[in-house]
């Protein structure tokens, strides 16, 4: 249903990155280019304001905000840039006093009940897929009354603050309107000067990993778009956006094997000759599959095989084993593609003998990538619970949950030793024979992502060098 009221002005926020480094690549921030676009669908005046890719700080944002007069600002959240969120909240509330401040995201859906309490800058918080809520929000704006009988968010009434259920999630996908990338600056999106642009063609997950909250953020279950609904954006980005690489968001593409047979097929015959690369597990591969994707253009693949012990795959419910991930990667490799991987190290029962077959799969198997991750028990994880039932110290520095940081205490495994442990593996893993390596298969065999590889690793070796001067 089209809005036919006088439209609320709307701005959609992806914060500064704190102290950051603007050097590592920038995708554009999907999330709010569909928000965009189902509120502009409705009539609803939208801005997007990214500031990583546009170098804006908290100041040039109030600037920004106060210039454009918004009666609803939409705050991104995501774990380490929590902090930044909420001075984006901080600064919109400031400059914008009557505007009311919506907060949306992985963090916030977890942690919604923290926020308001903690913060009075944000006024509501969205929980889980946002396109519907945050509409029926802006219908009811400016005055934002009865949230009560608005499905997926968490607001203050008095001195409570109120849950009201869960939105059911979008069926039909191919309903979504695409991405609203003309409110970003879509040319400066770019990986060592390509223009790489995402995709998101399935939401929901049905694994339910310990370490991960997406299957409660999207579902348990599995949605996808048609093949020619994902083929005609991809020709889209294509001839309308400049894309030259594209790397697709779902966290299971190949969840449905004729899915993504027909996809590559279709790439293959409408010559989208568009290199690409995806997330996906190793059980739901074949070679045959594999084979296809190559065949499609497919340059990457990155498998989540988290550990190459049977007991730390058990305590994370990764219901693979380690023969079903080197089968994968050898297949993949075979296949033409830059494989990575991402591993976990230092989880709750994890120890030096468990940890050391992780790393000797990895040496074996030699993949062209690897996403050595520290235990992350973001809000909203069974692994975050389980910390907490352990009674381990957890870092409350919501900036250091990234991945790269010890942030709890596992007394089997001490901080300074894990992080010891990931820097040896760094820096035996980018070795003058990796660089060969990915040379050879970037500039020889043609791989995009090999030859990016070979320039990062490259700059990894001289970083080293200059460092131990």
């Amino acid at each position: 249903m089209k809005n036919t009221s006088t439209a609320a002005k709307i701005v959609l926020v992806n914060s500064p990155l704190i102290e950051a480094d603007y050097n590592h690549p920038l995708f554009p921030p999907l999330g709010l280019a569909y928000l965009a676009a189902v509120l502009e669908q409705n009539n609803f005046e939208v801005k997007i304001i990214d500031c990583p890719v546009c170098r804006i700080d908290h100041k040039k944002l109030g600037a920004d905000l106060a210039t454009f007069k918004p009666d609803l600002v939409g705050i991104a959240s995501m774990t380490p840039t929590i902090p930044s969120a909420v001075k984006s909240a901080q600064v919109a509330k400031e400059v914008c006093p009557n505007a009311k401040v919506v907060m949306g995201g992985p963090h916030a859906t977890f942690a919604d009940k923290q926020i308001l309490t903690e913060e009075p800058a944000v006024d509501i918080v969205v929980r889980g897929e946002g396109e519907e809520t945050l509409l029926e929000l802006a219908k009811r704006s400016p005055k934002l009354d009865k949230l009560q009988d608005v499905k997926g968010v968490t607001f203050r009434r008095k001195n409570q603050i109120v849950q009201t259920p869960n939105r059911p999630f979008i069926h039909n996908l191919d309903e979504l309107p695409r991405p609203a990338y003309k409110h970003l600056p879509i040319d400066m999106y770019r990986i060592h000067g390509k223009k790489f642009l995402p995709i998101m063609t399935s939401r929901g997950c049905p694994f339910q990993c310990a370490f991960c909250s997406a299957s409660r953020i999207f579902g348990a279950g599995y949605r996808s778009r048609s093949p020619e609904n994902v083929l005609a954006e991809l020709e889209w980005l294509r001839d309308e956006h400049g894309a030259e690489g594209i790397s697709f968001h779902d966290d299971t593409l190949t969840f449905d094997k004729k899915r993504i047979m027909d996809i590559c097929n279709g790439i293959i015959n409408r010559k989208i000759d568009l290199p690409w690369g995806c997330s996906t597990r190793v059980d739901l591969v074949t070679e045959q599959i594999l084979n296809k994707m190559a065949q499609a253009n497919c340059n990457e693949v990155c498998f989540g095989v988290e550990s190459g012990c049977q007991k730390i795959l058990n305590a994370v419910h990764k219901r693979v084993s380690p023969e079903q991930n080197e089968k994968a990667i050898k297949w993949a490799k075979d296949a033409g593609m830059f494989v990575s991987v991402s591993v976990i190290i230092g989880y709750p029962g994890e120890t030096k003998d468990t940890v050391k077959e992780t790393l000797n799969l990895i040496h074996r198997v030699e993949p062209d990538d690897v996403w050595l991750c520290l235990p992350t028990p973001y809000p909203g994880t069974e692994l975050r619970t389980l910390v907490e039932k352990l009674g381990w110290k957890m870092s409350d520095d919501w900036t250091l949950y990234n991945t790269m940081n010890a942030v709890f205490e596992n007394p089997d495994l001490p901080a300074e030793e894990l992080i010891n442990m990931r820097k040896a593996f760094y820096n035996k893993f980018y070795s003058p024979k990796y660089v060969i390596r990915q040379f050879v298969k970037g500039n020889l065999k043609g791989n995009l992502y090999s030859k990016i590889m070979a320039r990062t690793a490259v700059n990894y070796l001289l970083w080293r060098a200059r460092a131990s001067f």
